[in-house]
């Protein structure tokens, strides 16, 4: 075509056949948005499928907790997590959003429990150390309700006691709860065999009760006789053996404990759960046999009540019997003066047991009972117990000098006459004596020995001056004495020496005087075999 020639106009060119392919079948390349599209909606299917319920728990504070990654456990197995966490609008508490697993539905019952595990020291030890390193966790305790709910409170403390224990619990019943707190250790033969699971101020105001919880199979060894105490401290005893001093063990010197046992070791029937028992003070008054019925009394005295306090012992010759529980003053305006009531409580039976008397025994109502041994002398004295402290104590015994005193027994409560104490009557007298010692003239008895003392040294020097001169006068006299003496003393010794001519003249005297002692023997042997030669003389020898 040469460069002239116009070029053809669209309607000149030919048009293409467009021909249609009848396929029906759809292209490979959308089969892949459509699995994707099968498998997300199986896995969102799946999810609904194990997606538990959704539960809210409040807590004071979101210490440890983290939205997103903070487990709640059950027995150490995760049954959800914590999704958000969101401040009251109070600002009282947070609000912690929780996410629990298909198989976790049976922890929305309206008593499940819900706390935070971290690391905590108390009365129950060190619990929580694996939360160093894996950080704080809710911990779960399954309920047992059939109700259900979503809006829990979470616990401030882990319970000490979880559903899935072995054992059983029982109630006590205390004064106040002294140095026991939840935790706190429960001790049988000196072996930890439970704790102290709650305890809550009675309603009237007067008491506690105690819950406490004994593992299995230890909670077979609680009988209906069994004593419970308090192990707490330190039971320190001094004896005429020596001081004795026993404890549980170390962590109730610090933390208090309860311990139990029977007397004699006789339990008898196992107790059954939630039994109510009495918590004693001690190991003594625990096993100490009922006390029965109690008598008040009124005491009067008149002199100082100092070192007597409320809860001091009334005893009857060293068995304690009762203790005191008041104490005043009050003015007699008949007598016009002041007296010291004294109001006490007395168990008469603790007499009567270790008398060996029974009540029903007796032919005496109580009320002759004391009559007669008022009349026997019966009195009530304040006595120290402690010289150190400083401790009274009231002693009942009998004074039978004391004087003459009635009893009115339609009187409530009975008044029981009292004596003085010997220690007031000694403090009489040392203040009588001081009184005759403050009447000694001291001081002119000074005046006299101060004078006395003079005369005394001036005959001390007397003496002196005299001693002075018979050592210049008399001496050197003495002296020519003692030498003259000694010259006589050589002379006759010198005379009676076994050599002397005095010693030989005296032995030959003594022999003469021997022969004529063995002569007059012969004479006197011869006239009394011859008295008549007395008259005739001494008769011729024949044989002459």
């Amino acid at each position: 075509m040469s460069a002239d020639t116009p070029p053809p106009t669209p309607d000149a060119l030919p048009r293409p056949a467009v021909t249609r392919r009848r396929n029906w079948l759809p292209s490979l390349i959308w089969l892949i948005p459509i699995v994707a599209a099968l498998v997300g909606l199986w896995l969102v299917a799946k999810i609904l499928r194990e997606r538990g319920p959704e539960i809210y728990i409040s807590f004071v504070t979101a210490e440890g907790l983290e939205a997103g990654k903070t487990a709640v456990r059950y027995k150490d197995v995760q049954i959800g997590t914590v999704e958000t966490i969101r401040l009251a609008r109070d600002r009282s508490h947070v609000s912690v959003k929780v996410q629990l697993k298909k198989e976790a539905e049976g922890f929305t019952a309206a008593d499940t429990r819900f706390w935070v595990v971290r690391p905590r020291f108390d009365t129950s030890g060190i619990s929580g150390l694996s939360t160093l390193f894996s950080g704080a966790y809710i911990g779960a305790d399954a309920g047992e309700s059939e109700e259900t709910k979503e809006d829990f409170t979470g616990l401030e403390q882990p319970p000490i006691i979880t559903r899935g224990a072995q054992g059983r619990q029982f109630v006590l019943r205390s004064k106040d709860v002294g140095s026991v707190d939840i935790g706190s250790p429960v001790f049988y033969r000196r072996i930890r065999v439970g704790q102290v699971a709650s305890y809550q101020l009675d309603g009237d105001g007067r008491g506690v009760t105690l819950r406490v919880f004994v593992n299995a199979p230890y909670d077979k060894f609680i009988g209906v006789n069994t004593r419970f105490w308090h192990a707490s401290g330190v039971d320190l005893q001094l004896s005429a053996q020596g001081v004795a001093i026993r404890t549980q063990s170390l962590a109730t010197i610090v933390l208090g404990g309860i311990a139990f046992a029977a007397p004699d070791d006789e339990m008898g029937p196992t107790a059954a759960e939630n039994t109510t028992f009495a918590l004693a003070e001690d190991e003594g008054l625990a096993m100490r046999e009922p006390d029965g019925e109690s008598r008040h009394m009124l005491l009067y005295f008149n002199q100082s009540l100092r070192g007597l306090t409320p809860g001091a012992a009334v005893d009857f010759r060293g068995i304690v019997i009762g203790e005191v529980k008041s104490i005043g003053v009050e003015f007699d305006s008949e007598h016009r003066e002041f007296r010291m009531p004294v109001f006490v409580e007395i168990y008469p039976e603790r007499l009567r047991r270790r008398a060996h008397e029974k009540q029903e025994d007796s032919r005496w109502t109580p009320e002759q009972r004391i009559r007669w041994l008022v009349n026997k002398g019966l009195r009530a004295q304040l006595r120290t117990g402690n010289l150190l402290t400083g401790q009274v104590y009231v002693a009942l015994d009998f004074f039978p000098k004391a004087p003459a005193a009635k009893v009115d027994i339609d009187k409530s409560p009975l008044e029981l006459p009292t004596v003085a104490n010997s220690l007031d009557d000694l403090q009489a007298q040392v203040q009588e004596i001081a009184s005759k010692i403050n009447k000694v003239p001291f001081e002119q008895i000074g005046q006299d020995a101060r004078t006395a003392m003079a005369s005394l040294d001036k005959t001390l020097k007397s003496a002196e001056q005299l001693a002075r001169n018979l050592n210049n006068d008399v001496s050197p006299e003495i002296t020519a004495a003692m030498k003259d003496v000694r010259k006589t003393l050589n002379t006759a010794e010198r005379t009676i020496a076994s050599d002397s001519p005095l010693q030989q003249d005296m032995r030959q005297t003594l022999q003469e005087l021997s022969r004529a002692a063995a002569s007059l023997r012969i004479l006197t042997d011869y006239l009394e075999r011859h008295p008549e030669s007395l008259l005739r003389g001494k008769p011729e020898d024949t044989k002459k």
